[in-house]
């Protein structure tokens, strides 16, 4: 059973609420992109905090340490997160 509790906390950061804390478990996006977002600090381990949702939702606010950044949904949707 703990197995599938922890599967349910498992999603993309995409699917984050505002306000919510996640660490990062995985990228998913293609080297280029991955490099990029590890040189923002989002790798692997990192803690997320989830800012804001664009009223489309196309595109949301995070921050990462002391640094917001903003990134598409679908960059988003690539970065597999674990609350905290």
């Amino acid at each position: 059973m703990p197995d599938k509790e922890n599967n349910e906390n498992i999603k993309t950061l995409d699917n984050c609420k505002k306000g919510s804390v996640v660490k990062v478990l995985k990228l998913n996006a293609d080297r280029d992109l991955k490099q990029r977002l590890i040189s923002f600090g989002i790798m692997k381990e990192a803690v997320i905090e989830v800012l804001e949702h664009a009223p489309a939702k196309s595109t949301i606010e995070v921050k990462v340490g002391k640094m917001r950044i903003a990134l598409r949904a679908q960059e988003a949707g690539l970065i597999e997160v674990q609350k905290l």
